[in-house]
C-alpha cells in the first residue's frame, strides 16, 4: 500500500523531481476518508497530479519543513486541520487543552494558533511567486467578517489576514479539482477564470464592476462599528448558504472586496462514491510507527454513510460547511468500505459507527426538488419537520442489516448522534428504526442531544421541545424492557447558550434529576465562527428578528450556570 509522499526521499522513490501540488496540513497525515488532507490529496492524485503532504510543519526557526520539498509545479494547498485550530487548542474558558487528538500521542504543541494564516505567511515569504490555496473548516468558517471568541473581536475574512490567493469553502473536492485543472492548462485569462470557480472566495479591487445579482453585505468596517450590521449580514449569509440557487456574496474590507462565489451543486451519489472509493490505506503514515493518534483510534473501524445535515442547529457548523442538502453514498460503496474494514489485520468484528453528521439522515431529501430550490429555511426539521421531506428510515435499516449479514461482522454500532425528533416524525419506519437501533446497535449507552429542557432556550438552539425527549425515553425504556436489555440513554446538554439564564439551568437540573440522570455529557457553550449562536452571543441580537437576546459573558455568570449540571455532587458532598 502506498501513501502520498511526505519527504524528499519518498518523492525520489516514486521517480519525482517535483510535486505538482504540496499540501501543508495542521493534522497528522492519516490516509483515511475521514481526514481532509487524505481526501483532497487522493482526489487530486486520481486526476493525475503528483501530490505531496507536509504534515504539522515546524513553524519556528529556519522553516526547514517548508523548504524540504521545494516548489510545487502548480500551487501550495493549506489544510489547517479537521477542527478549527482555536477550538482544538482551547477550552470554552480559553484554557489550553492538554491533548490534540489529531497529533501523534496527543501532543498539544504541534500546531500554531490559526495555522492557515501562519503557514500561508511562511509560504508567501519563501516562495513569493507560487499561489497558495486555503481551505478546510478554519478557512470555510472565516471566509467573511466573523467574531473571534479567543480575541473577543470581529476579524475580517481570513483571506485578508492570510494573503492567500484563493479560499475554498465547504467540502473541497470539486473546487480544488477545477482550480488544479485551470493552473495546469495555464490559459491566458487564468486570473478571471480562477475567480469564477464556484465555492471559492477571493479578494478584488473595491472599484470592480460586479454582477447586479450579487448580494452586497455591510462592509467589515460597518460591522465593527455596528453589531446590528453584523447580525443583518449573518442572516443573508446563512440564507444564501442554504439555497440551491445561491447568489454571490460581496463584502468590502478596506480597499478590497471579498467575493464569495456560490457553491457547486450538491455532489451526486456517484461523485460521493468516487471520493470514498479512492485508494486510501485507512492507516496513519508509517512515520508515526509506535505512536497513537487519538482521533484515528476513534474512527478506524467506522464508516461514514452520508454528508450534509438539514438539522440547522444554531451552534453547529456542519450545515455551513458540508451543506444542508444530504448526499448519501450508494449501498455498494458502503459495503465495499465495510469489507475493507473487515480485512484490516486488527479488526475484531465490531464496526464502531455506521453514521454521519446525524446518524439517521441517510438517503433523506426533498420529495419535490423544485420546492427545495426556492426554500430559504436553514433547517428542514425546525420548528417542525418539513412536509416535503422524505424521512423514510427504510434505506438506512437496509444498510444496517446488510452490513450485519457480512461474514466477519459480529456487531455494528451507531456512534453518531441520532435525531430522535426525526425518527418520531415518521411513526411507521421511524419506530422500526428505533427498535432496530436500540436492540441491535447500541453498546450499552445511547447518546442523544436534547441540549436543554426549557422551550425558550431550545428555540434559540433550533432544537425540538424537551417533551419529545420524554416521549423518546418512554419508547427507549419500553423497548429495553421488552427485550430484557440493561441499556442507558445518555443525554447531551449545553449551558450558557444565548437565551439561557441561570433560572433556566435550575429548571434543567430539577427536570433531569426527576428523570434519574446524573449528567456526564455536558459542555459550556463555545462561540465558534459563522454560527447563529455565535452571532447572538456577540451582537446580543437574534439576526432573524433583531430582537435582544441575553447571553452569559462573564466567567462568573457561566460558572453559575454550569454548576447546575452537577447538583448531585453538591448534594453528595453535603452528606459527608
Amino acid at each position: 500500500m502506498s501513501f502520498l509522499p511526505t519527504t524528499r526521499k519518498e518523492m525520489e522513490r516514486l521517480g519525482w523531481d517535483q510535486a505538482d501540488i504540496i499540501i501543508f496540513s495542521g493534522d497528522a497525515y492519516v490516509d483515511h476518508p475521514s481526514f481532509a488532507t487524505a481526501v483532497i490529496g487522493r482526489t487530486l492524485e486520481a486526476e493525475g497530479y503528483r501530490v505531496a503532504v507536509v504534515p504539522q510543519p515546524d513553524w519556528h526557526g529556519d522553516f526547514r519543513d517548508f523548504r524540504k520539498l521545494g516548489k510545487p509545479r502548480l500551487f501550495f494547498a493549506v489544510s489547517p486541520g479537521c477542527m478549527d485550530s482555536m477550538v482544538n487548542k482551547y477550552t470554552a474558558n480559553r484554557r489550553l487543552r492538554s491533548e490534540d487528538a489529531y497529533t501523534p500521542d496527543g501532543r498539544f504543541d504541534k500546531r500554531p494558533e490559526y495555522p492557515t494564516i501562519v503557514y500561508t505567511h511562511i509560504l508567501k515569504e519563501l516562495y513569493p511567486g507560487i499561489p497558495v490555496i486555503i481551505g478546510g473548516i478554519e478557512a470555510s468558517m472565516r471566509r467573511l467578517t466573523h467574531y473571534d471568541y479567543w480575541q473577543d473581536r470581529l476579524r475580517p475574512s481570513i483571506l485578508v489576514d492570510s494573503h492567500a490567493d484563493i479560499l475554498i469553502y465547504g467540502m473541497g473536492e470539486q473546487p480544488i479539482t477545477e482550480i488544479a485543472r485551470l493552473y495546469h492548462e495555464s490559459p491566458s485569462d487564468l486570473t478571471a477564470r480562477l475567480r469564477s470557480v464556484p465555492q471559492t472566495a477571493h479578494l478584488a479591487p473595491a472599484g470592480l464592476t460586479l454582477s447586479h445579482e450579487a448580494v452586497m453585505l455591510h462592509s467589515h468596517e460597518e460591522c465593527v462599528a455596528s453589531k446590528r450590521s453584523q447580525a443583518e449580514n449573518f442572516r443573508l449569509i446563512e440564507e444564501q448558504s442554504n439555497r440551491l440557487d445561491a447568489k454571490t456574496l460581496i463584502q468590502q474590507v478596506g480597499s478590497h472586496l471579498v467575493v464569495v462565489n456560490p457553491p457547486f451543486p450538491p455532489m451526486s451519489q456517484g461523485e460521493l462514491d468516487r471520493s470514498f472509493d479512492l485508494p486510501y490505506t485507512r492507516l496513519p503514515h508509517p512515520r508515526y510507527k509506535g505512536k497513537t493518534i487519538p482521533a484515528y483510534e476513534m474512527i478506524k473501524f467506522s464508516v461514514n454513510l452520508h454528508r450534509g445535515c438539514f438539522g440547522g442547529c444554531s451552534f453547529c457548523t456542519i450545515s455551513a460547511h458540508q451543506g444542508k442538502f444530504v448526499c448519501s453514498r450508494s449501498k455498494d460503496s458502503i459495503m465495499r468500505e465495510v469489507r475493507k474494514v473487515i480485512a484490516m489485520p486488527d479488526f475484531k468484528g465490531y464496526i464502531s459507527d455506521l453514521g454521519g453528521p446525524s446518524a439517521n439522515m441517510y438517503s433523506m431529501c426533498g420529495k419535490d426538488r423544485g420546492l427545495c430550490a426556492i426554500c430559504r429555511r436553514p433547517s428542514c426539521i425546525f420548528p417542525n419537520v418539513c412536509k416535503n421531506l422524505n424521512n423514510d428510515h427504510a434505506p438506512l435499516l437496509d444498510i444496517y442489516r446488510s452490513v450485519d449479514s457480512l461474514p466477519g461482522i459480529k456487531k455494528s454500532f451507531i456512534g453518531s448522534g441520532v435525531r430522535y425528533d426525526l425518527l418520531m416524525s415518521d411513526r411507521e419506519s421511524g419506530m422500526r428504526y428505533a427498535r432496530e437501533l436500540i436492540v441491535n446497535h447500541v453498546s450499552g449507552r445511547l447518546k442523544v442531544a436534547p441540549e436543554h429542557t426549557e422551550d425558550n432556550v431550545v428555540r434559540m438552539m433550533r432544537k425540538p421541545p424537551f417533551r419529545l425527549f420524554y416521549d423518546f425515553k418512554r419508547i427507549f425504556d419500553d423497548i429495553c424492557r421488552q427485550n430484557r436489555l440493561r441499556q442507558q440513554i445518555i443525554p447531551y446538554f449545553i449551558s450558557a447558550h444565548p437565551g439561557c439564564k441561570e433560572e433556566d439551568m435550575s429548571r434543567l437540573a430539577e427536570k433531569t434529576r426527576k428523570l434519574g440522570f446524573r449528567l456526564e455529557q455536558v459542555q459550556e457553550f463555545t462561540p465558534t465562527p459563522m454560527t447563529l449562536s455565535t452571532e447572538m452571543y456577540y451582537t446580543g441580537l437574534d439576526p432573524y428578528t433583531l430582537e435582544p437576546v441575553f447571553s452569559a459573558h462573564s466567567d462568573k455568570e457561566k460558572q453559575a450556570q454550569h454548576k447546575h449540571f452537577f447538583w448531585y455532587k453538591q448534594n453528595d458532598s453535603g452528606r459527608h
